[in-house]
């Protein structure tokens, strides 16, 4: 009797999931004469894995390093730009207030820069706090100025940026942990780990002196790079197995001064910021990836600005033969993720994962989309199962095919001249993305509506069940009679 029950239940509810599909014209109450069959078919999706070559990189967050990913030996490595904000109309004080050393004694009236250091601030990173890692920084070129009105990918090769033949203002061997730190200061809540390097004292001197040649450029961040300080590139050019993931970089630059009223000398800093409203922009670089490309035994998914899966939905086989004319009520996915070995030093795994046409995907972040559910779809892994999963992907199946009827029509060819045409037209890519969410009300109700989809800018490697192993797709099908 159980077992009779359990049953029914699933038949009515592949009836109520039936009456869920694309084709609105029979939606409603139907007459009793009206017959609802449902049947379910199972087919296969083939899978590879394609390469990104870039993305979008403007972004608060950056990332600077090289390591090697243990599970695929992957190489990545990552640079980056940062530009510096100034609070509008910044001023130092009077040019005969300075203090600075003249005939070998200290004097006023004298404008002199005491040191200027960077302070690159990291929230984590990735491999051993004891590996040293060579930084190098360069002062960038102020004739060629990264502009706020482009967009910068992850592929931009910043060296373009640098003067030709400059050599770097500052470099210095680092290691995560900060071993000249006392050991009681990085114990406390109010440290900030950060990559300390002083800067060539003559960068803060030539910015204390374009100051007093005209105050106006320091009237905003726009007159600021363009007029005194353009950026800095920093680059590792030594070592490997520590990647820092930075949240914000600060330019101190110190001088004296003397006060009338306090009749002292002072030491003053200036402090500007890398902040969302300047640029910074990483460059990341994948070595050994047409191996990854290659491996036939499974898909790679890599992040950031790494390896996409590339999925070729059976559209028409979904609609051939007695399936002609019915009606998709539900098109399942579930991918698997391989186990990582054992490894302390092991990526990460996306939370999140986009489907979207292969076709529209650069048009989809560029025009800042979120998933609408039809041609573009958002999931999470589940760790319990090791999977992600998209549960019904049937309006996508049902628009590919759709478009290709009317897009053949509308040319006046053939539905496979067209197929020839526009080979990506049943293609899908599956990309590691993070999403957010804002909560709306409806008459009292209340819902999460998605607001963004971006790529994901950590650092991630898993490998799939694909390649020559192909997916299974679940399909329910309804008809009416």
């Amino acid at each position: 009797m159980q077992l009779k029950y359990a049953i029914i239940l699933w038949v009515s509810g592949t009836v109520m999931l039936a009456s869920c599909n694309d084709n609105t014209s029979s939606m409603g109450i139907f007459p009793e004469s009206d017959e609802i069959t449902n049947s379910t078919d199972t087919y296969q999706l083939t899978t590879r894995s394609v390469a990104l070559d870039s993305v979008k990189a403007n972004s608060t967050t950056c990332f600077l390093g090289s390591i090697t990913d243990p599970e695929t030996s992957a190489d990545i490595t990552a640079d980056f730009v940062a530009q510096f904000y100034t609070f509008e109309d910044y001023a130092f004080p009077s040019k005969g207030q300075m203090m600075g050393m003249l005939d070998g004694k200290d004097q006023k009236g004298v404008v002199q820069c005491d040191s200027i250091d960077v302070k690159l601030y990291y929230s984590s990173y990735y491999g051993d706090a004891t590996n040293p890692m060579k930084l190098e920084a360069y002062l960038l070129n102020p004739a060629n100025i990264l502009s706020e009105d482009s967009t910068y990918y992850t592929n931009q090769d910043f060296t373009e940026y640098i003067p030709a033949g400059s050599s770097p203002v500052a470099s210095r061997v680092f290691t995560p942990t900060d071993y000249n730190d006392d050991e009681a200061l990085q114990g406390s809540t109010a440290y900030a780990p950060n990559v300390h390097m002083r800067l060539s004292r003559q960068v803060g001197q030539s910015m204390l002196e374009k100051y007093y040649e005209n105050p106006d450029y320091y009237h905003n961040s726009y007159t600021f790079i363009r007029n005194v300080m353009p950026g800095l590139y920093f680059r590792t050019s030594g070592g490997r197995g520590t990647m820092l993931k930075l949240y914000v970089s600060t330019m101190n630059l110190y001088f004296h001064y003397y006060d009338e009223k306090e009749d002292s000398v002072f030491t003053g800093m200036a402090r500007f910021s890398a902040t969302p409203e300047v640029i910074q922009s990483t460059r990341f670089k994948n070595g050994n990836m047409e191996l990854l490309l290659n491996d036939n035994t499974c898909t790679y998914l890599k992040t950031p600005a790494g390896i996409a899966t590339e999925m070729t939905l059976p559209v028409n086989e979904v609609f051939a033969n007695e399936h002609a004319s019915d009606s998709i009520s539900m098109a399942s996915v579930t991918l698997t993720r391989y186990n990582k070995p054992q490894d302390d030093y092991q990526l990460g795994t996306p939370s999140e994962l986009l489907m979207v046409r292969k076709q529209d995907y650069k048009r989809f972040f560029r025009e800042g989309r979120v998933s609408d559910n039809r041609t573009s779809y958002t999931t999470t892994f589940s760790s319990s199962y090791n999977t992600y999963t998209f549960t019904n992907i049937s309006r996508l199946i049902s628009y590919c095919r759709n478009e290709k009827a009317s897009k053949s029509k509308e040319q006046g060819i053939s539905e496979e001249e067209w197929e020839r045409k526009n080979p990506d037209w049943n293609k899908v890519l599956l990309i590691p993305v993070t999403t957010s969410t804002s909560t709306v009300s409806n008459n009292g109700v209340s819902s999460s509506v998605q607001v963004s989809v971006n790529h994901d800018m950590s650092l991630t490697s898993i490998r799939l069940v694909g390649g020559d192993t192909k997916i299974d797709m679940q399909v329910i099908y309804s008809k009416f009679h």
